[in-house]
């Protein structure tokens, strides 16, 4: 089975920077696309950003742009997502998952979600205040 592990969440206040870790275990994740979401409190989760098998990272809401930075790391099975400029509203669970069969990141802008994700992680907590 695939088990997915966030990593890098915390206390920051706003202007400040954090960088979160995916690590996966099971199998190669290569050929998978992989996204990270964020839940905040009272609100639905959305997608946040998601990078394919190509290695191309799409950034679906304007919020993000210019801010956050998705990578992936294929040697460590590891996507990371770098936050930097953190406002308050960006305060979240964030998630990482991943496409068993797909290989582009599909986004479902009316629902604000990335389509076909089968793996999940349990999330971690970013808390943006001062």
């Amino acid at each position: 089975q695939v088990q997915l592990v966030e990593s890098g969440g915390g206390l920051v206040q706003p202007g400040g920077s954090l960088r979160l870790s995916c690590a996966a275990s099971g199998r190669t994740l290569d050929n998978s696309a992989i996204a990270w979401f964020r839940q905040a409190p009272g609100k639905e989760r959305e997608g946040v950003s998601c990078i394919n098998s190509r290695n191309s990272p799409t950034y679906d809401e304007d919020s993000v742009k210019g801010r956050f930075t998705i990578s992936r790391v294929n040697a460590k099975n590891t996507v990371y997502l770098q936050m930097n400029s953190l406002k308050p509203e960006d305060t979240a669970v964030y998630y990482c998952a991943a496409g068993s069969y797909a290989t582009h990141c599909l986004y479902v802008r009316s629902q604000k979600l990335y389509y076909g994700m089968d793996y999940w992680g349990k999330g971690t907590v970013v808390t943006v205040s001062s």
